[in-house]
């Protein structure tokens, strides 16, 4: 069996660089530890962290595929941020243009969450502590 320690970061390729970077640092509040153009791939690199940790590096390519994510296609389900309060980040969310589904219950745990999309549908969930 591995010893694995932690998750190192998520990849997630973007179809506007720019839209996405917006979205990731000043709507869910990431900060940017490093931003790379490749010009051999004619990409951008950005490195995310969240409370000083690295979490997520948001690519950007020359015309990405899509990739079917709903109705609850093969492969990744969704990205979940764990946060306080469910009711009160919604709100912000709301606030800054984003709309998201009505909070719901989670039946095994009783927490409250909420799913949202980010700039390409990707979808995300906000999970109470």
């Amino acid at each position: 069996m591995l010893q694995l320690n932690s998750i190192h970061h998520i990849a997630i390729i973007c179809s506007d660089f720019q839209r996405s970077k917006d979205f990731y640092t000043k709507v869910l509040g990431f900060e940017i530890l490093a931003e790379t153009y490749r010009e051999a791939r004619d990409s951008y690199k950005l490195d995310l962290t969240l409370k000083g940790q690295y979490v997520i590096e948001l690519f950007s390519f020359p015309n990405p595929p899509s990739r079917v994510s709903r109705p609850e296609a093969r492969g990744l389900r969704h990205l979940a941020f764990e946060v306080n309060d469910v009711a009160q980040e919604k709100e912000k969310l709301a606030a800054a243009g984003v709309t998201s589904e009505e909070i719901r219950i989670d039946e095994l745990t009783g927490k409250k969450f909420t799913f949202f999309e980010d700039p390409d549908g990707l979808p995300l969930e906000l999970y109470e502590k």
